[in-house]
């Protein structure tokens, strides 16, 4: 069982930046890729981005290419994004997730163990 918690998220203007953590309680987080992805009230869940587990390929929504970025610690058991050029429409629940077969693909199917979310709120 992996346990993963999310935080920094919060309320920042349009234009503005966060940063979003992911706690990992596993000692093999640095076998797993692992991924961001992000619900929106009234919407489905989406995919934000992905990792490799030494971090050498990322996977991005067009939405979100150039300006966010996902990385990560394996000495730290954590998995970051970072979120600049913010806008009203990436106000959403923010979620992390194993993705226990490496494929970092935005098929939200393909991962296990998802964190609690924490909430990213930007306004105009």
């Amino acid at each position: 069982q992996v346990q993963l918690v999310e935080s920094g998220g919060g309320l920042v203007q349009a234009g503005g930046s966060l940063r979003l953590s992911c706690a990992a309680s596993t000692r093999t987080f640095s076998s797993y890729a692992m991924g961001w992805f992000r619900q929106a009230p009234g919407k489905e869940r989406e995919f934000v981005a992905a990792i490799t587990w030494l971090g050498r390929k990322n996977n991005y929504a067009d939405s979100v290419k150039g300006r966010f970025t996902i990385s990560r610690d394996n000495a730290k058991n954590t998995v970051y994004l970072q979120m600049n050029s913010l806008k009203p429409e990436d106000t959403a629940v923010y979620y992390c997730a194993v993705d226990v077969n490496n494929f970092v693909r935005g098929d939200d199917r393909e991962y296990e163990y998802w964190g609690q979310g924490t909430q990213v709120t930007v306004s105009s």
